[in-house]
């Protein structure tokens, strides 16, 4: 049923002058789903990601939230939907602390968008919150450090809590693991899982151990193209997707 479906996209189609970077892509994200857009390099992924959160503007075809027509919105009106794209909208700030970085991002909660000149003590409210978004992404211990004294997987953890402090529907997360040691990488995977229990996630993700663990649905990218798409265990065994993608990735 449509209802099962929280975004929807078709026909959508993106081209730069003579270049067409994204061909008629019809895409549909399950509620409450993990679904995993992957492909080589080139396919199309990230002006996918940029067209669903409005940074790029469709050449054709419609993209639909909770059955709504949300094509021509600005990238503001779709963010207050909930359709939130970490790196985009969770910066953090280096020389805050992780504690001050998620309670910036809660100043929304309040309908109040980054005031900083509010009094300390008014901004009191939104501390027990702060402590528990950080205790929900494994960082509570590193609350009182400057997030630019933080390793790279917490900087990256960081990111996730201050979007989650945003209280996405759809949270949309382009390479999550990019630049991780194994350590690093199975603590990002345990945590897209954690937050996914409440809210779907939309992720661009080129360590297939990942998508295969945590994904419901994979579609794959070529081109600009929907070269196949359903769960791992079928994609991962498709020639065409072996050939375009995978088979790429073993002979690396």
């Amino acid at each position: 049923m449509a209802d099962d479906f929280i975004l929807e996209t078709r026909g959508l189609t993106k081209a730069f002058n003579c270049f067409v970077a994204v061909r008629n892509v019809d895409l549909r994200v399950r509620r409450g789903s993990i679904h995993a857009l992957i492909g080589p390099n080139g396919a199309g992924k990230t002006t996918v990601f940029n067209l669903l959160t409005k940074f790029h503007t469709p050449s054709a075809g419609t993209i639909l939230f909770k059955g709504e027509d949300i094509t021509a919105e600005r990238p503001a009106q779709t963010a207050r939907r909930g359709i939130v794209r970490s790196f985009q909208i969770s910066a953090v700030f280096p020389e805050l602390s992780v504690f001050d970085n998620v309670k910036v991002a809660l100043q929304r909660t309040l309908g109040a968008d980054y005031r900083f000149w509010q009094s300390i003590s008014a901004m009191r409210v939104l501390d027990a919150r702060a402590m528990q978004l950080l205790d929900q992404v494994g960082l509570s211990r590193y609350a009182g450090a400057l997030a630019a004294d933080l390793p790279y997987g917490r900087k990256r953890t960081l990111e996730i809590a201050t979007t989650l402090a945003l209280e996405p529907q759809m949270l949309l997360l382009d390479e999550p693991t990019q630049g991780m040691g194994h350590e690093d990488v199975d603590r990002i995977k345990d945590l897209i899982k954690a937050v996914s229990a409440s809210r779907t996630v939309l992720m661009v993700e080129h360590n297939m151990k990942v998508v295969a663990d945590i994904s419901d649905t994979i579609t794959v990218l070529q081109r600009g193209e929907v070269l196949a798409e359903g769960a791992y265990a079928s994609v991962s065994a498709d020639p065409a997707v072996r050939e375009a993608y995978m088979g790429a990735e073993e002979h690396e």
